[in-house]
């Protein structure tokens, strides 16, 4: 599967400090690895529907590191998925009378359009779960074959053969004391089981799955049932593949081992990021991730927004009512990546107008002054992606630059102009 289209990112002179940035599984910053590669991996949409302020907010994060570590002069290896075949993508297009690949296809381009306008530097691969199924199946096999995972009897309905990961199998050949790099039940969200199973619960699993050696086993292949899509499972029987497993597999195949940042929505901590990186350790004896990066939730006007309440902020509506995108990645960038926020009318407004403030002062930039401000905008970034702070130095900058009375450089205003765009992504 093909990635959007990226911007041209400027080149800045100088380079960004040492990188920090909070780490899930410990609660604390964590200075992240030197050297001339970093590697990410980013959880992708599931193309049921359009891209709402939620993914927005979560893609633009992670484009602040990605651009970061270009900004340090590293060459960055990114991944992110598309989660082509699932059951809300099935419901929805049962609902409305379509085929779910039409589906897919056009809320997978409407998705790119969207990362496009919003100035998100495209994965180095972008890849569908569909085009990984011939992938999969092997590494499922292989799990099988070493014990860590088991077919289920069907039961109430369900045929026999579907296949689940084993925790306790997986767990326990991680010796946390032995094996360096160990997984365990509960390594990356900090959970006990007892606060797991009505996470699990609410977000995809099925505890009280009849047969299961353990209620948080996850599922790694669904066999075939009537009126699904299906492909050959070889040992496994004919289906499709569970969620967690596509990105373990997805993100083994083009990236090292570990590697860099797994990040991802705070909702996707427990289950996914968990059982992918049993699913990983379980697979190779190596850890997924060095370091897991989560961001907040976002809601509308201090309510959850969810797709059940019709309260979804759509990047695509916005544009198609003339909102500019630079204004839209603005008001996300307004606040910290791990915090939990709502977007609101307010928010937006001070965003344009923001964005025309900063605009009027590119033209009238004080003589040496960008220097320093881009120092500023890198340590704001440098310390857990601080962007309301770099956006601080900008909008303290502008209003010197508008006040007057000092002499203009172009030079300035070219430079400024430049590291707002290579390290906020926002175009003036």
């Amino acid at each position: 599967m093909k990635t959007w289209k990226s911007r041209p990112v400027p080149e800045l002179p100088g380079t960004m400090p040492k990188l920090f940035l909070h780490e899930t599984s410990a609660n604390r910053l964590a200075a992240l690895p030197d050297g001339d590669q970093a590697s990410m991996y980013v959880c992708g949409i599931t193309p049921y529907d359009a891209t709402h302020m939620g993914h927005a907010a979560t893609y633009v994060a992670f484009d602040l590191l990605n651009r970061a570590w270009l900004d340090a002069g590293r060459s960055v290896s990114y991944v992110q998925n598309v989660t082509d075949v699932d059951d809300p993508l099935l419901e929805r297009a049962a609902r409305d009378g379509v085929d779910w690949r039409e589906l897919a296809a056009e809320q997978t381009a409407l998705f790119h359009e969207d990362m496009e306008a919003l100035n998100v530097v495209g994965p180095t691969h972008y890849i569908g779960a569909v085009e990984a199924i011939g992938w999969i199946v092997p590494r499922i096999e292989a799990l099988v074959e070493a014990g860590m995972a088991y077919p289920v009897s069907g039961s109430g309905g369900e045929p026999d053969g579907d296949i689940y990961f084993s925790v306790e199998a997986a767990s326990a050949t991680s010796d946390r004391g032995g094996i360096d790099g160990a997984w365990w039940l509960g390594q990356v969200s900090g959970l006990s089981e007892s606060e797991m199973l009505p996470v699990f619960a609410e977000r995809g699993g099925d505890p009280a799955r009849a047969g299961k050696k353990h209620p948080l086993d996850a599922l790694l292949w669904r066999v075939a049932r009537d009126g699904e899509p299906q492909w050959d499972g070889g040992s496994l029987g004919a289906g499709r593949p569970g969620w967690h497993i596509e990105c373990t597999v997805i993100a083994q195949r083009f990236l090292p081992e570990p590697f860099t940042v797994q990040g991802g929505g705070s909702d996707l901590v427990f289950p996914h990021h968990e059982m992918g990186a049993g699913h990983a350790f379980a697979l190779s004896h190596v850890p997924m991730a060095q370091h897991y990066a989560h961001t907040g939730m976002v809601g509308l006007d201090g309510e959850k927004m969810s797709k059940s309440k019709g309260n979804l902020v759509l990047v695509s509506k916005l544009r198609a009512d003339g909102v500019e995108p630079a204004a839209i990645r603005l008001a996300i960038l307004a606040n910290h990546y791990r915090s939990d926020w709502s977007w609101t009318g307010a928010l937006l407004a001070n965003a344009q107008q923001q964005l025309a403030d900063w605009r009027r002062a590119a033209e009238n930039a004080p003589a040496g002054t960008a220097t320093a401000l881009v120092a500023e905008m890198r340590a704001a970034l440098a310390d857990d992606l601080d962007a309301p702070r770099a956006l601080a130095a900008v909008d303290l900058w502008a209003r010197q630059a508008r006040s007057g009375g000092q002499d203009c450089s172009q030079r300035d205003a070219a430079l400024v102009s430049d590291a707002v765009e290579a390290l906020l992504g926002v175009e003036l």
